[in-house]
């Protein structure tokens, strides 16, 4: 009886675990489905990591407890692998060689709202200047009269060659630093419309070098909307709240995904249109590494963090929400040997990504 009941336990474990794989799968493949057509599936990527520490939880259940049932797990991630290495990359990259492209992309978020951050500026520019990068994309940076300053003090001095523009006239600036001249510069656009994105010729040991510098559509997640995100995340609020302030915040979400969908497929198109150049491409996508938008991009490219990073690499940090939606994606001619988002500077709302690339 005991045996039997013994058996019956692990069968209805196993369908659990089965259950949780065909779950993960789902949510891990969902970046495939156009926001457009399913906006109700645009997110449903953020889940992914929940379900995949599951199943790891799982197996190491299984090969303690019953190890032919382990395959049920493992078979899952092996399925699975392209969203489990995209989310989770495991590269143990050696320190590259000073001959490398040293390229690093922040969003400075205004540089670190200066109402609480008295010399956060300071610090960012402070920051970049260290990094010693060859090529600096930022994003979110509309410095006034005082961080103009710092910047002249900090910046240009090693960057003899900048850019910047105010996409729209929004105020949204987005900047390039360069040890390299910048022989160019063009709008991505569609509808005739400019977009988030900005491309510029580099020349570098004369090759050109098409940078892409892009921050697509906001979420639109606003600082209540995070606020209650957290409270969520924390068990704050009762189950009732709960579930009606997640339907509320994802639906804003799904809606910020239907608008980013045209600005991706933009960007696709002019890597396509382009494909066999020198291209690369930096900024904020605004969404996670299983989305749509980064899926889109990066379908001709290859992402530097998850050719060379270790870990999920979480980018974007406040409120509950840690995702990796900073990106440095490069075309074929590049091989990167090593990428990491830098924690170590939290004035801003997101932590820099730096990559190391070799020509090949």
């Amino acid at each position: 009886m005991i045996k039997w009941l013994k058996n019956i336990t692990l069968q209805m474990i196993a369908g659990a675990n089965l259950a949780t794989v065909i779950v993960m799968l789902m949510l891990g493949f969902a970046g495939r489905v156009n926001p457009i057509a399913h906006p109700s599936a645009a997110n449903l990527g953020l889940a992914f990591p929940f379900l995949l520490a599951i199943n790891v939880l799982f197996l190491l259940f299984w090969l303690y407890v019953k190890r032919r049932y382990a395959l049920i797990p493992l078979l899952g991630i092996i399925v699975g692998w392209s969203p489990v290495h995209t989310y989770f990359p495991i590269h143990l990259s050696s320190e590259p060689k000073d001959s490398c492209l040293k390229v690093l992309s922040y969003n400075v978020w205004l540089f670190g709202e200066p109402e609480k951050n008295d010399n956060g500026a300071e610090k960012i520019l402070t920051y970049i200047r260290d990094q010693k990068a060859d090529l600096v994309c930022l994003q979110e940076a509309a410095p006034n009269r005082e961080q103009r300053k710092l910047v002249k003090q900090l910046i240009t001095p090693i960057y003899p060659y900048h850019d910047s523009t105010d996409i729209n006239q929004s105020g949204d600036f987005l900047y390039l630093y360069s040890r390299y001249p910048i022989v160019g510069r063009e709008n991505i656009k569609h509808k005739d419309k400019n977009l988030p994105a900005v491309v510029y010729q580099v020349l570098i040991d004369g090759d050109t070098l098409h940078l892409v510098n892009a921050h697509l559509q906001s979420t639109g997640i606003d600082h209540r909307d995070k606020t209650e995100f957290k409270n969520i995340v924390t068990g704050e609020l009762h189950k009732e709240e709960a579930e009606e302030e997640s339907r509320r915040i994802f639906k804003k979400l799904n809606e910020a995904s239907v608008k980013r969908t045209p600005q991706a497929k933009a960007i696709a198109r002019y890597i396509r249109k382009n494909r066999g150049k020198s291209i690369i491409v930096c900024g904020d996508f605004n969404d996670g590494s299983l989305s749509y938008t980064h899926h889109i991009i990066a379908k001709n490219l290859t992402d530097c963090y998850t050719a060379s990073g270790l870990g999920p690499g979480i980018s974007y940090h406040r409120s509950g929400f840690y995702v990796r939606i900073d990106n440095i994606l490069c075309s074929d001619d590049w091989l990167p040997l090593r990428c990491r988002v830098d924690n170590s500077i939290k004035i801003s709302d997101h932590y820099p990504i730096i990559c190391w690339l070799k020509k090949r």
